[in-house]
């Protein structure tokens, strides 16, 4: 008898699913407590060669939430006493027929997708790693829907979640996005090119009840027409791959062949004060960092553009990575030259991962800027932070900024400072100083002038701004210093307006 596919959205089934998923929620099935369980710091953290270790010392109890969390996240095989206590018979019956759950013959029982906890949701697609056991490919069809990786966890949680009348989710895959976009827009539309993709998508807005959520299967904005959206979310494949081999993942030997196309469009489908997001990887040539190159690919459209640096891979590192042949030496070599070589005719010397945000610049605050951090990738949600930096860049780009706050502006630290200092011995005696936000998830550090760290160190309580020029001139800082390091500490957000 052949096995259902997967995500058959048969409507009769739902109820019994939704039962099911509410039984695991119940369980304590989500983002913390499986992290929890496992022993992690980050759900990104899992790699599927520790399976047995966290099958052998995480899991050992077999309580219901540990053969949950080895059944749907880790790929494992559960007995049928396991499965009984955690699902009715019907509810099985129904896992089976919308082609989750696959086995029971010999009272055994696999999952043939995965449910991921994303933030406050739960979320089916593809496994992480098919060429495991279970189910067991060769090779992973070029159909395959994005597993929730970890470029998936960071653009959850670095979006912006306030609340819109629209939103836009572009390669949708499992429609995780739009998902959560569906909890604070009142129409989400989650296109994707892949059949499969719009499937288990149209699938989880079934189970999860989001009404509210559209699926339409077209390239990249073609379903949305001339429409415009106050939110637009990508995630979209950007593997620099010789062979594009996966249809989530490669996105040709450039690596930009879908995200170029995605951010060109913005200028005609982002609405006036909305927010576009993405999170990539873009490969980086020596002499053009990849926020020029991002900012050629608006063709001059006037936007506002953020870029965090989340990591850096260098291209050997990258091709040893992706390389194919594991069970072949010989194989696995000439993959990764194949990758390698790729990588250089590109003229790449390293990939970044990036986060991208985009607005409609403001001709108020100057001409289109593009702000670049280093930071680490978000353990929890920062749509704020990303919100916090437009509002800072903005506010310094003001040409009354200086009258505004002399003329009885206050300003106060943003929150707790780590301040770290550091003296270079030579010929000549220097400090430096490095300040960073603490508490935040995007932990840019920020290197100090003598005069912003002096300014900082003032600031012990809000202050009125004059009253802070005084204090500093007292100590023989210039009047125009103390004002440009108050103006340079609100741009980079260690301090803000106060009350």
């Amino acid at each position: 008898m052949t096995a259902p596919p997967t995500f058959r959205a048969d409507e009769a089934d739902i109820p019994a699913l939704v039962a099911a998923t509410g039984k695991l929620t119940a369980l304590g099935y989500d983002e913390a407590r499986v992290r929890q369980r496992l022993g992690l710091d980050d759900l990104t953290d899992l790699r599927w060669r520790t399976l047995p270790i966290y099958r052998k010392e995480r899991l050992a109890a077999r309580e219901p939430l540990d053969s949950a969390i080895d059944l749907f996240l880790l790929q494992g095989i559960i007995p049928a006493p396991e499965m009984d206590r955690l699902f009715s018979a019907e509810e099985q019956a129904a896992l089976k027929r919308v082609g989750l759950l696959a086995g029971g013959e010999r009272g055994m029982f696999y999952a043939r997708a995965s449910l991921y906890p994303v933030c406050d949701r739960l979320v089916f697609s593809d496994h992480a790693w098919p060429k495991l056991p279970h189910p067991g490919i060769a090779e992973v069809p070029f159909d395959q829907v994005m597993y929730i990786g970890a470029d998936t966890r960071w653009l959850a949680r670095a979006t912006v979640r306030r609340t819109v009348e629209t939103a836009l989710d572009l390669c949708t895959g499992s429609g995780v996005h739009a998902l959560l976009a569906a909890a604070h827009a009142k129409r989400v539309l989650a296109v994707d090119i892949n059949p499969r993709a719009a499937s288990c998508a149209h699938f989880n807005a079934l189970a999860f009840g989001a009404s509210n959520m559209e699926v339409a299967v077209g390239d990249l904005y073609q379903p949305a027409g001339q429409a415009r959206f106050d939110l637009i979310t990508a995630n979209p494949p950007f593997v620099p791959s010789p062979v594009h081999a996966v249809g989530y993942r490669d996105g040709g030997p450039s690596g930009e062949d879908v995200q170029r196309r995605i951010v060109a469009g913005l200028a005609k489908h982002l609405a006036p004060g909305g927010m576009a997001q993405i999170v990539t990887e873009i490969g980086e040539r020596e002499d053009e960092p990849v926020d020029e190159r991002v900012r050629s690919w608006l063709d001059g459209a006037p936007m506002d553009i953020l870029v965090l640096r989340l990591a850096e891979h260098p291209t050997a590192t990258y091709a040893l990575g992706h390389a194919e042949g594991d069970r072949d030496f010989g194989e696995f070599l000439a993959s990764v030259e194949s990758w390698h070589e790729n990588l250089k005719r590109q003229g790449y010397v390293r990939i970044v991962t990036v986060l991208l945000a985009f607005q409609w610049s403001d001709p108020a605050f100057g001409a289109p800027w593009t702000r670049v951090e280093t930071t680490d990738p978000p353990r929890r949600e920062a749509g704020s932070e990303v919100e916090d930096k437009f509002l800072a860049e903005r506010t310094a780009r003001r040409a009354d900024l200086q009258e505004t706050l002399l003329a009885g502006g206050r300003v106060l630290r943003s929150g707790p400072i780590g301040l770290m200092e550091s003296r270079m011995l030579g010929t000549e005696l220097r400090t430096d100083a490095r300040a960073q936000l603490l508490g935040r998830s995007f932990s840019s550090i920020h290197w100090l002038g003598p005069v912003e760290r002096e300014v900082l160190l003032l600031m012990e309580h809000a202050s009125e701004v004059a009253e802070l020029v005084s204090k500093a001139t007292d100590l023989g800082l210039e009047r125009e210093a103390v004002l440009a390091a108050v103006c340079s500490l609100l741009q980079r957000g260690l301090i803000r307006f106060g009350i």
